[in-house]
Protein backbone atom coordinates (compact mmCIF):
# COMPACT_ATOMS: atom_id res chain seq x y z
CA UNK A 1 0.00 0.00 0.00
CA UNK A 2 1.76 3.07 -1.47
CA UNK A 3 -0.30 5.22 -2.95
CA UNK A 4 -3.71 6.50 -2.30
CA UNK A 5 -5.31 4.63 -4.57
CA UNK A 6 -3.82 1.06 -3.48
CA UNK A 7 -5.08 2.32 -0.09
CA UNK A 8 -8.20 3.03 -1.34
CA UNK A 9 -8.37 -0.86 -3.32
CA UNK A 10 -7.29 -2.54 0.28
CA UNK A 11 -10.17 -0.36 2.07
CA UNK A 12 -12.77 -1.41 -0.17
CA UNK A 13 -12.12 -4.92 0.09
CA UNK A 14 -11.30 -5.05 3.41
CA UNK A 15 -15.23 -2.74 4.06
CA UNK A 16 -16.86 -5.37 1.82
CA UNK A 17 -15.62 -8.31 3.49
CA UNK A 18 -15.74 -7.26 6.89
CA UNK A 19 -18.54 -5.26 7.07
CA UNK A 20 -20.84 -6.86 4.36
CA UNK A 21 -21.09 -3.85 1.72
CA UNK A 22 -21.45 -3.67 -1.81
CA UNK A 23 -18.04 -2.77 -3.12
CA UNK A 24 -20.18 0.19 -5.34
CA UNK A 25 -21.39 1.57 -1.53
CA UNK A 26 -17.42 2.25 -0.71
CA UNK A 27 -16.43 5.35 -2.54
CA UNK A 28 -14.11 8.04 -1.35
CA UNK A 29 -17.25 10.26 -0.69
CA UNK A 30 -19.22 8.07 1.13
CA UNK A 31 -19.76 9.11 4.80
CA UNK A 32 -19.19 6.22 7.41
CA UNK A 33 -22.30 6.61 9.38
CA UNK A 34 -24.66 7.89 7.38
CA UNK A 35 -23.92 6.32 3.70
CA UNK A 36 -22.46 2.99 4.87
CA UNK A 37 -24.25 2.54 8.08
CA UNK A 38 -21.63 2.17 10.36
CA UNK A 39 -21.49 2.17 14.79
CA UNK A 40 -18.91 3.31 17.09
CA UNK A 41 -18.41 -0.60 17.22
CA UNK A 42 -17.86 -0.76 13.45
CA UNK A 43 -15.32 1.94 13.81
CA UNK A 44 -13.15 -0.03 16.00
CA UNK A 45 -13.23 -2.79 14.00
CA UNK A 46 -11.67 -1.06 11.42
CA UNK A 47 -8.96 0.54 13.32
CA UNK A 48 -8.17 -2.73 14.47
CA UNK A 49 -7.80 -4.36 10.91
CA UNK A 50 -6.07 -1.15 9.63
CA UNK A 51 -3.76 -1.88 12.61
CA UNK A 52 -3.08 -5.22 11.42
CA UNK A 53 -2.68 -4.41 7.66
CA UNK A 54 -0.30 -1.53 8.35
CA UNK A 55 1.57 -3.08 11.15
CA UNK A 56 1.28 0.45 12.54
CA UNK A 57 -0.12 1.33 16.00
CA UNK A 58 -3.31 3.27 15.38
CA UNK A 59 -4.85 5.26 18.42
CA UNK A 60 -8.40 5.56 18.28
CA UNK A 61 -9.05 9.11 19.08
CA UNK A 62 -6.75 9.68 15.85
CA UNK A 63 -9.65 8.59 13.80
CA UNK A 64 -12.51 10.59 15.73
CA UNK A 65 -11.83 13.67 12.62
CA UNK A 66 -12.87 10.72 10.29
CA UNK A 67 -16.05 10.99 8.57
CA UNK A 68 -15.81 10.02 4.99
CA UNK A 69 -13.85 6.74 3.44
CA UNK A 70 -11.40 9.62 1.67
CA UNK A 71 -10.63 10.79 5.21
CA UNK A 72 -9.86 7.32 6.27
CA UNK A 73 -7.57 6.92 2.78
CA UNK A 74 -5.62 10.07 4.06
CA UNK A 75 -5.31 8.85 7.88
CA UNK A 76 -3.83 5.44 6.93
CA UNK A 77 -1.95 7.06 4.11
CA UNK A 78 -0.22 9.68 6.66
CA UNK A 79 0.32 7.17 9.34
CA UNK A 80 2.32 5.08 6.47
CA UNK A 81 5.00 7.78 5.40
CA UNK A 82 5.66 9.19 8.68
Amino acid sequence: MKTKQDIFAVLQQLMVKEFELDPEQVQLDAHLYEDLDLDSIDAVDLVVKLRELTGKKIEPDAFKAVRTVANVVDEVYALIDA
